[in-house]
């Protein structure tokens, strides 16, 4: 009885041992196989979770978008906190010269195929316009109240508006990049498009150019005093008025350049310039009146909380910039590197 018990537990264990062999092989039916080192009933780790994986890549790639934003903010807002601090003009068609720039590299790409040369066309002409436009129409307008100026620069804002659908027709134009900035790169996880590397370094090399030009040039030095004090300026015997059509047509040519740089990453429609022109005004007013440094950390502030707010909070992206301003305005209401008021 014992002999035929042992048989039976040795022909049931082989059965065993056969079934196991067939279910977790290469033969036979796929099955559900306990992994290698999962022994005792452990349940095995789980993978991380898509979330986690994903986080990094999407901060650094949305921080770079904020950074490329910023830039083209600074290159606008710099012109117009130069404009409104000498010739006390609140320019409200500054964010035409945006939309003017990227037409005019739109027109200039076509006609020759060059974007290098688009960005040199495109500032050159918006500033001509600029001096054009301070020149006939804001000059007659110095010592009349801002209403007045506010009420002319807002209807050409209409005027470039009207003037860019007659030409180049209301639909969305898109700007090809230059072809060797064409692909994209992996940065940190996260796959940028190479032409938005480009835009940082380009604008952080513009901001250090400008600083060079206004800090240690004597062009700069008579800038800054005319942005002080201009009826000082004048009378130690600085053509003022000169000054004036040069430093708006400096700030328009800035604008300009800003919008057909902004082209292949925004594309070019006519309501593009009435877009940005409340956050450049934010940024000047978070920056300081006349300071280039406020006008470049102002920038990158705005950049980031807008860029930020549209990735995570879509739907109180606005709100986040306006809270800032509000902020700066109560705690240093002349900007974080703006003059003291007297």
């Amino acid at each position: 009885m014992s002999a035929r018990c042992a048989r039976y537990r040795s022909s049931a264990s082989r059965t065993s041992r056969s079934t196991r062999s067939r279910t977790c092989g290469t033969r036979g039916p796929a099955a559900p196989c306990r992994p290698k080192g999962d022994r005792g009933g452990r349940a095995a780790r789980p993978p991380p979770s898509i979330a986690s994986v994903s986080f990094v890549p999407d901060f650094f790639g949305q921080a770079l978008n904020g950074l490329s934003y910023g830039v083209l903010l600074f290159l606008l807002s710099v012109g117009l906190t130069l404009i409104f601090g000498m010739l006390d003009v609140v320019n409200l068609a500054h964010g035409s010269f945006y939309m003017l720039g990227a037409y005019a590299g739109l027109a200039t790409i076509a006609a020759t195929g060059n974007y290098w040369l688009a960005m040199l066309v495109a500032p050159l002409a918006v500033g001509a316009i600029g001096a054009l436009l301070e020149r006939a129409c804001l000059r007659p307008l110095y010592g009349r109240s801002p209403l007045d100026q506010v009420l002319l620069t807002f209807g050409f804002i209409y005027l470039f508006e009207d003037l860019v659908k007659w030409i180049w027709g209301g639909r969305i134009r898109s700007i090809p990049p230059p072809e060797a900035f064409s692909g994209s790169v992996q940065f940190l996880g996260a796959t940028v498009p190479s032409y938005r590397l480009f835009v940082i370094v380009f604008g952080l090399v513009m901001a250090v150019a400008l600083w060079l030009l206004i800090e240690r040039t004597r062009l700069g030095a008579i800038i800054r005093a005319g942005v002080f004090d201009a009826e000082m300026t004048a009378g130690v015997g600085v053509n003022i008025d000169l000054v004036f059509t040069g430093v708006f047509a400096f700030g328009a040519a800035l604008g300009g350049l800003s919008g057909v740089i902004a082209g292949p990453i925004q594309s070019a429609s006519p309501p593009m310039g009435a877009g940005i022109l409340i956050p450049a005004l934010i940024v000047v007013v978070v920056g300081g009146l006349g300071s280039l440094k406020g006008s470049l950390v102002g920038s990158l502030i705005i950049g980031q909380a807008e860029t930020f707010g549209k990735a995570w909070l879509p739907g109180a992206s606005m709100v986040i910039i306006y809270v800032i301003m509000a902020l700066v305005v109560l705690l240093r209401p002349q900007g974080l590197f703006g003059r003291a008021l007297k």
